[in-house]
């Protein structure tokens, strides 16, 4: 299934993914730092979501106490919260 986040507190303005059978797939960032969104997005692609989850909870950026990758935690922690 499809999810769009719209994250707080960072530069990103979207994040995009889906999740099946528990694994991310498809994830992209919108707007923010192009070349670490790709990373990021590489990285994760085929991760269990609970993974994803475990690794990048708690990220922050410089003086900001979330990222881009925590963010990303954070809305596939929600998604796994709503499917129970």
């Amino acid at each position: 299934m499809h999810y769009s986040v719209h994250p707080k507190g960072i530069c990103a303005r979207q994040i995009d993914f889906d999740l099946e059978d528990g694994v991310v797939k498809n994830m992209k960032f919108t707007g923010g730092c192009d070349g670490n969104h790709k990373g990021l997005s590489a990285l994760v692609e085929g991760m269990p979501a609970e993974e994803v989850v475990k690794r990048l909870s708690g990220v922050t950026c410089g003086f900001r106490p979330t990222s881009c990758p925590d963010q990303l935690a954070v809305a596939i922690l929600q998604v796994l919260e709503q499917q129970g």
